[in-house]
């Protein structure tokens, strides 16, 4: 499953979700003014990793679904 690069491609966006989730969630907790200038920005930005991330999923799933 490795092998296959659709596969590398829908991993890489999880990853890149969690990424923004987490320092997002670093920016909250830490708040001052940091917070205050990205919050918004991350936010937008993790619904947007997301989004295509679920795309790439969904995706995956209906291109490799019938492969057996």
């Amino acid at each position: 499953m490795f092998e296959d690069p659709l596969f590398i491609v829908v991993l890489l966006s999880v990853v890149a979700v969690a990424v923004v989730l987490l320092i997002g969630l670093g920016g909250f907790a830490g708040g001052g003014e940091f917070n205050k200038r990205n919050a918004n920005k991350l936010m937008r930005l993790r619904i947007l990793a997301q989004f295509i991330a679920v795309l790439l999923i969904l995706g995956f799933v209906w291109l490799r679904g019938g492969a057996d």
